[in-house]
């Protein structure tokens, strides 16, 4: 039997990724703050713990895992990235992250890490057009990360990098494009566009108002979790290092996300436009280095994620709605 680590795997892509590594018959160590938020952990042990002790990355890594995954970090939406409150944190914690398990793996020869980085680490003058962002990865220098996050995922690619040159680890890094699909954050201030959109419209009525960042022209692609679970893989199992993207290269507008997830829900949605934090003003995946290495690019429609999300987060509206009612009968004084 191989064992695996995955490390952040009470977060989204990190619950789904130890349940596939289930199915391929790993026995799976899982490590993070907490556990899963929306279903019970699959993996054989998990240990919840701080990953920026040094002690407890000792612990985790007692032994040669045969495949390391690396996707904790400190990260959330455009609400949590882009204001700069959280600009210290996001870069102490994980560069603090990387560097423990980094040096944890190389002191028990472990060798094959996957590491995941961001598409927020390429250079913001080349995603001003939204409708012909640069997102190859050889694009990514002169460097210029719009966020302190990106900056941060850009330094850590260069450990790994470091650490396969210097110590002969065999590091795999991809670049994920905006991850979405159920059991992701979806109410807590880090959701990202996809469920953020799907939740203001499962909570609205046909004909509504909904507000929507910026004037909404600004475009992204979006990565449904299942495709984003088959590039991993295929990246760590590979002969391939990367920088690599995984992502979507169907690029759409966020005023057309909007009309796609009112269409999924068959209502009428109407847009009122808002100052708030945005991001670049496009960005979508460049896939042929994928398709060059790996013989593979995610190709899924985006319909078809939206629409398994979107019946997701309706059933958490309808279930939040639920205990807001007997909580308010809870309290509701006795006659």
């Amino acid at each position: 039997m191989k064992h695996a680590l995955v490390t952040g795997a009470g977060g989204f892509i990190g619950s789904h990724l130890v349940a596939r590594l289930k199915k391929e018959g790993f026995w799976v160590r899982g490590v993070d703050l907490k556990f899963p938020e929306f279903s019970d952990t699959l993996a054989d042990d998990f240990v919840e713990a701080d990953l920026r002790d040094q002690q407890v990355v000792r612990d985790v890594i007692d032994y040669r895992f045969d495949e390391v995954y690396q996707l904790a970090a400190d990260m959330g939406g455009a609400g949590y990235i882009f204001t700069g409150d959280n600009d210290a944190n996001v870069m102490h914690n994980s560069a603090t992250i990387n560097l423990n398990i980094l040096e944890a793996c190389r002191k028990r020869f472990v060798k094959r890490i996957f590491y995941s980085s961001s598409a927020c680490m390429y250079p913001a003058y080349n995603q001003k057009d939204p409708d012909n962002p640069n997102c190859a990865e050889d694009s990514a220098y002169p460097a210029a990360p719009d966020s302190e996050y990106g900056w941060e995922k850009l330094f850590s690619e260069r450990l790994y990098l470091a650490y396969n040159r210097n110590y002969g680890m065999d590091c795999r890094i991809a670049r994920y494009h905006n991850v979405f699909g159920p059991e992701g954050s979806w109410n807590n201030g880090k959701e990202k566009a996809p469920a953020a959109i799907c939740r203001k419209v499962a909570m609205a009525d046909d004909g509504d108002e909904i507000e929507i960042w910026g004037d909404g022209t600004q475009t992204r692609s979006f990565l449904y979790i299942d495709e984003c679970l088959e590039g991993t893989f295929r990246l760590t199992r590979s002969g391939f290092t990367g920088p690599v993207n995984i992502g979507s290269d169907e690029m759409i507008s966020i005023n057309g996300l909007v009309q796609l997830v009112a269409a999924v829900a068959g209502k009428k949605i109407n847009m009122r436009h808002i100052s708030g934090p945005l991001g670049v003003r496009g960005r979508n995946s460049h896939n042929r280095l994928i398709r060059d290495n790996l013989g593979w690019a995610p190709s899924a429609p985006l319909r078809a994620g939206i629409e398994r999300t979107y019946q997701w987060i309706e059933q958490q509206v309808i279930r939040s709605r639920g205990r807001n009612i007997e909580s308010h009968e809870d309290r509701a004084p006795a006659r």
